[in-house]
């Protein structure tokens, strides 16, 4: 006979769900504050440490230590060779079965290096790619990161809701013009306010992060 498991409560049945349904995943966790040092960063950590107590495979890198030029100077018309640090972006991503990103939103966009990163390496052939026959020809594209999921986490120093009375949705070139175009199920989680915030609450958003990374979520 097979080993008997006795569910005495509900913290028990989700232990037991966790254990044996839930499938293990691949996380690749990239900070895009330019600074390592930052508030998403600390968040990033909880995360990932949330995600490797879970049993997950992580892997994580800080935008701000990589050495790459975040310019297209001559645009698309000339193919700019990717650094070896874009390179190996590349592979983290491909990796993944699940992405997390965190970065703090300047200017009701995400930093410049970010930006610049998918510039560099959001590529035909790597994340999507144009059909080159058919009716639809370099109309209708092949998302190349199909069933993968990402989640976006944007630090805000404002409170999320007022900032999306103001402003409206700032995370649409992130959530759709870049990830759901590659194939990504996509989630967006604003975070904040940040302006004021004590380290009490910095470590209740650290405990946030933590049971977020756990359940790749």
């Amino acid at each position: 006979m097979g080993k008997k498991f006795l569910i005495k409560s509900g913290e028990d049945a989700i232990f037991y769900v966790k254990l044996f349904v839930m499938k293990k995943k691949k996380i690749f966790v990239l900070v895009g504050h330019p600074d390592s040092t930052s508030l998403s960063s600390e968040f990033a950590t909880s995360y990932a440490y949330g995600a490797l107590e879970a049993g997950n495979e992580v892997r994580r890198t800080n935008l701000g230590d990589l050495s790459f030029d975040p310019i297209l100077h001559k645009g698309y018309k000339e193919i700019q060779p990717l650094e070896p640090d874009l390179l190996k972006l590349q592979e983290d991503v491909q990796w993944a079965d699940h992405l997390m990103i965190i970065y703090p939103a300047w200017w009701s966009t995400m930093p410049a290096l970010l930006k610049g990163m998918f510039d560099r390496m959001w590529l035909p052939g790597f994340a999507y790619k144009f059909y080159k026959t058919g009716p639809f020809k370099d109309l209708l594209w092949k998302r190349l990161m199909k069933g993968k999921t990402a989640r976006v986490f944007v630090v805000s120093d404002s409170p999320p809701i007022l900032a999306r009375m103001i402003f409206g949705d700032t995370t649409n070139e992130i959530r759709r013009g870049v990830l759901w175009f590659s194939g990504f199920c996509v989630r967006v989680k604003k975070i904040g306010p940040m302006k004021f915030v004590t380290p009490e609450k910095v470590e209740k958003w650290k405990r946030k992060f933590r049971g977020w990374g756990s359940d790749a979520w």
